[in-house]
């Protein structure tokens, strides 16, 4: 269906191509009167925000589209992300406005968001995943709109983890993290930050999963992204002793 109208009499709906494109292929919205309560009351919403949407993407797509722009900055694929998305309003969805919650500094529960667009299961290692994807996908941002799409969630996948009997993720963990009762934090965290560390600029458990390895991030996006994370795991050790 089509909901509005964008520069020059273009249709958008969503899941829009001109997104997909771009590398932002995961893509859902909700209208905030159907979202719940707990969440409702972390949005905050103004008078005049209609709806919640919420974009990740999946797949190698994303992290070339993002050197392909030869964007740079310290964290290139929420600046890739936010132009994107700024552009996608100016350009397709003029008259239209929204706030962006995610990145930034309002605390979103980005997993409840994924569990309810159908995204997110849990993993023995704490990732999200999806019997399509795997665990190879991100969330990559949240906003409220006065937009008046129709409501859109992809399909609910079954957690593949369920029928894995071999559980290769779990032998994989050089910490041990995964065997216990409960995911062992401190002993990943520990394990990260040794010297030589395995686990520093990827994750042997992950790397492991039987889901989806045709969309596995190349070794670039997984050392940008594991990059960030041990640099402020670096920052908290050093700070707390």
């Amino acid at each position: 269906m089509t909901v509005t109208t964008g520069a020059q009499g273009t249709p958008v709906a969503l899941p829009d191509a001109w997104l997909s494109a771009r590398g932002l292929n995961r893509q859902a919205v909700f209208d905030l009167a159907t979202l719940p309560a707990d969440i409702l009351a972390m949005l905050a919403p103004q008078a005049d925000e209609r709806q919640l949407i919420l974009l990740g993407h999946g797949g190698r797509r994303l992290w070339d589209c993002v050197l392909e722009s030869e964007i740079g900055g310290a964290d290139p694929i929420d600046d890739y992300t936010q132009a994107n998305l700024a552009r996608w309003f100016a350009e397709r969805l003029p008259g239209k406005r929204y706030r962006l919650l995610y990145p930034g500094n309002v605390p979103i529960g980005l997993q409840s968001l994924g569990r309810l667009a159908g995204w997110h299961h849990a993993t023995p290692f704490m990732l999200g995943i999806d019997a399509h994807w795997g665990t190879w996908y991100a969330y990559r941002a949240v906003l409220l709109a006065d937009t008046d799409f129709p409501a859109f969630s992809e399909v609910d996948r079954d957690n593949p983890c369920l029928s894995c009997a071999a559980q290769p993720c779990i032998a994989a963990c050089p910490a041990q993290a995964l065997g216990g009762a409960a995911f062992d934090l401190p002993a990943c965290i520990a394990q990260r930050l040794r010297a030589d560390s395995a686990c520093a600029f990827a994750c042997p458990a992950r790397l492991a999963c039987p889901v989806g390895p045709e969309h596995r991030y190349s070794s670039a996006q997984m050392a940008h992204s594991y990059g960030i994370s041990l640099a402020m795991l670096r920052e908290y050790a050093a700070r707390t002793g």
